[in-house]
């Protein structure tokens, strides 16, 4: 049995208040980790995954 979570408040407002992040900082964010996922979005599709996109496109009637 897990003891129950408190909330933390602590936690919500300091993410409240933090600084938007600067164009220069964001842009280079988005080039390493274009970088590092490259490999991944040029990799096929797992076959099963394109299973359960497609399951998710086909709205449920």
């Amino acid at each position: 049995m897990s003891k129950p979570r408190p909330e933390r408040s602590c936690e919500t407002e300091r993410n409240a208040e933090a600084a938007p992040l600067s164009p220069n900082i964001r842009r280079h964010l988005g080039q390493h980790l274009r970088t590092l996922f490259t490999d991944t979005l040029s990799a096929p599709v797992d076959q099963r995954l394109e299973a359960l996109i497609a399951r998710l496109n086909n709205p449920k009637r």
